[in-house]
């Protein structure tokens, strides 16, 4: 039920001083005045695709492990909620900061948590590694496609564990002893890698996982658990092996920063004309998008772990190689990631050119585009995975529904190109993944206001 309402509905959760959330269902909406030059600085969170993972990680010990740069958003506090509920002792020991420790775990995780996000399902391999056993409710998270999860029945089932689904739906994974072996991903998946990471660490024997993903999310999980001890070699390659050790301990780690946050902040202040320092910035994880930007005109500075996206930029669209078409591409690590398609797609409608988008991972993702052309953007959805986009079109002020996290953020930015004042609602899709989006947009100067309505 829960899961339903939180699709329609913003699904508040809030932390008292104890770390104790508490759930309110709630209509919020934002309201946004397009037009306004943006210009500012603000600093970057910390990775959200990296703290759900680490978060889950901490089961893998009874020792209690700090981590820092934990952003504050509503994934975050459903993951520590479903910690709680497992039996671990959870509290914000500072800012972005939490300290956690599990003596027991519970086998099995609270289907009404497990099926609002789809990062619970990250908690199958410490249970499984710890206890032998798991069972869980499928995970929820973004409507944006078929979100398979095959990939992590291979990954478990090759360590020696029995995987079913129950007539009630529920997942369950059985292991008396996980063993070392040679497991082949068929699709290079963050969740289920982080998955078989998490259970090789404690298998016997040695595990040698073929295909792996290697975003900065993965290496960040692989990096603190080498600091709990665990003996991973590979780390950034798609090739990793993996030694099972007895016992994990204790560590203090902070995850690097959001580069699809940044990403994100770039696109805006491009398109809105803006001048925007971003601080806390690991420039090295910005690779991945740099020539997807740089297609539409759009560059920025970088200086240690600040970025600079100078004002009044040429924004057109750089033709290929005897002036065809420009296409812009998705893909695994380093690919351009498939997180900022949604946001790339916005910005192009504000470029001078023409451009195809290939979003290739999700059969939904684009279908926001419709909305974009209800503003007035000249899009053509060539198919669920193409969009050629032509610009630059002047956006008009609508009413709009967050279908998911990023596609609610490229409502944002089409919100503050748009003339007139636009409402976006189910905003829970969108702070779910960008912490205090209303309070960085307002330092930026946006005409943003959050409102609660009945």
């Amino acid at each position: 039920m829960i899961r339903c309402i939180a699709s329609l509905t913003c699904l508040l959760l809030y932390v008292d001083r104890t770390i104790g959330i508490r759930y309110s269902i709630c209509m919020a909406e934002y309201r946004i005045e397009g037009g306004k030059t943006l210009s500012g600085e603000i600093v970057a969170s910390g990775n959200k695709n990296a703290a759900l993972p680490v978060l889950a990680a901490t089961l893998l010990t009874d020792e209690p492990v700090v981590l820092n740069n934990i952003p504050d958003i509503q994934d975050v506090y459903v993951m520590v909620e479903i910690l709680k509920a497992l039996g671990s002792t959870v509290i914000k020991s500072g800012d972005h900061q939490y300290t956690i420790k599990t003596m027991d775990i519970a086998p099995e995780i609270p289907g009404d948590l497990a099926g609002i996000l789809r990062g619970s399902i990250l908690f199958a391999a410490p249970i499984l590694a710890r206890l032998g056993q798991v069972r869980l409710t499928p995970p929820g998270g973004d409507i944006i496609g078929k979100r398979r999860l095959d990939t992590h029945f291979v990954a478990f089932e090759t360590l020696g564990a029995k995987c079913k689904i129950d007539e009630n739906n529920m997942l369950s994974f059985k292991a008396s002893s996980l063993r070392g072996d040679v497991i082949f991903l068929d699709e290079a998946s963050v969740t289920a890698t982080e998955n078989a990471i998490m259970a090789a660490t404690l298998a016997r024997g040695t595990t040698t996982i073929r295909n792996a993903a290697s975003e900065p999310h993965v290496q960040d999980l692989c990096h603190m658990l080498i600091d709990m001890g665990a003996n991973i070699s590979g780390v950034g390659s798609n090739l990793l092996v993996i030694k099972g050790v007895k016992k994990l301990h204790s560590t203090e780690f902070t995850i690097g920063s959001d580069f699809m946050e940044v990403g994100s902040y770039i696109g805006l202040t491009a398109v809105t004309g803006g001048d925007v320092v971003i601080h806390n910035v690991r420039t090295d994880d910005l690779r991945t998008f740099s020539s997807g930007y740089r297609k539409l005109g759009i560059t920025w500075e970088e200086e240690g772990s600040i970025i600079r996206i100078p004002p009044k930029q040429l924004l057109k669209v750089q033709p290929d190689i005897g002036g065809m078409i420009p296409k812009i591409s998705d893909g695994p690590w380093p690919g351009f990631p498939t997180d900022l398609s949604s946001i790339i797609t916005v910005v192009a409608t504000q470029v001078d050119g023409v451009v195809l988008i290939h979003e290739k991972m999700y059969e939904s993702r684009m279908f926001f585009t419709d909305d974009l052309v209800s503003m007035g953007a000249n899009i053509v959805l060539c198919d669920p995975h193409r969009a050629i986009i032509y610009g630059p079109a002047k956006l008009k002020a609508r009413v709009l529904n967050s279908p998911d996290v990023r596609a609610g953020m490229a409502q944002v930015i089409a919100a503050l190109c748009a003339k007139g004042e636009s409402i976006i609602q189910n905003i829970y899709q969108i702070e779910r993944g960008y912490e205090n989006i209303y309070g960085k947009l307002q330092t930026l100067g946006a005409r943003i206001s959050r409102v609660e309505t009945d």
